[in-house]
């Protein structure tokens, strides 16, 4: 299952396409969208994009791993990790079903 990746570019180039700001401004725009979301993702806040979804940061405790290679028990220490939840109108979007009413995240 190899699908395209889209870059910053390709975002730039759809805000440029379809906004109608020059490249720069269009690339500006994304970089300033993504750093926003960076820095609130990183001050431990969850962002919220109506008819996308959330992004969550959690923290996940200590713990104790195994390699599955050797069975040797490792120590993983806490961490925070970030975690993605579609809203339930992407979910449709992505099954090719009809958008419903509410939108949940």
């Amino acid at each position: 299952m190899a699908g395209k990746t889209v870059t910053r570019a390709d975002l730039s180039e759809a805000v440029y396409q379809r906004v109608g700001l020059s490249r720069t401004e269009s690339a500006a725009l994304v970089e300033t969208v993504l750093s926003e979301i960076c820095g609130c993702l990183s001050a431990g806040e969850t962002v919220k994009l109506s008819s996308f979804g959330s992004f969550v940061v959690r923290d996940k405790g200590k713990r104790v791993g195994r390699n599955p290679k050797t069975g040797v028990e490792v120590a993983i220490e806490p961490r925070r990790v970030m975690v993605f939840k579609p809203s339930n109108v992407l979910k449709a979007r992505i099954n090719g079903d009809a958008a419903p009413d509410d939108d949940e995240g």
